[in-house]
């Protein structure tokens, strides 16, 4: 059980920091998740929608999830353009959707701040659809100046042991060395 501590929406512009860009695009991850315009994707942990609006130009559906009502607000004012991205107000232990309705789920730079991942990996099953992907993008556990404090990143081998514990087979992914993808086939 791991209590990280939750990003304050009151920091949301710095989620949208160009320096991301040079580290994870958007691009990168649409790429490695090999979306598709029949897709319905969970962004869990959506934020202000670093990754939701750029996800909603390609798949059919996005479930932009997050516990905090104020960062999907800021994410609908950013994607007005977007008629194909439902708002899910909701943690990541107990997430307000149906059963399999999910082609592709990312969680982006959050599982860190998840107090039980094992709640939130049952709920990750649930969602997805059997044989399709989920990526957990996570910070790597190296000292910089971006992303949460050393103490809460966990390490590229810890999350994949998470997977493996969690019943998944997992495989790891640099896209950089400050940032890695862990993805595993439901």
């Amino acid at each position: 059980m791991m209590a990280g501590k939750r990003f304050k929406p009151g920091k949301a512009d710095r989620l949208l920091d160009p320096k991301r860009k040079e580290i994870i695009s958007p691009g990168q991850v649409i790429d490695h998740l090999n979306v598709t315009a029949t897709d319905h994707v969970a962004d869990l942990g959506a934020g202000n929608g670093y990754f939701t609006v750029p996800l909603a130009e390609v798949a059919e559906r996005i479930y932009a999830v997050d516990i905090e009502k104020q960062m999907l607000d800021l994410l609908k004012k950013r994607a007005v353009e977007a008629g194909n991205i439902d708002y899910i107000v909701s943690s990541l232990e107990q997430i307000n959707l149906a059963d399999h309705v999910v082609d592709k789920a990312i969680a982006a730079f959050v599982i860190h701040e998840v107090p039980d991942l094992k709640k939130a990996f049952e709920e990750f099953k649930r969602i997805i659809k059997p044989g399709q992907q989920l990526l957990v993008l996570e910070w790597e556990a190296i000292d910089m100046e971006m992303g949460p404090p050393l103490h809460e990143r966990i390490s590229s081998q810890k999350m994949k042991e998470i997977f493996e514990e969690n019943g998944l087979k997992p495989e790891v992914h640099h896209f950089h060395e400050a940032v890695y993808g862990v993805t595993a086939v439901m």
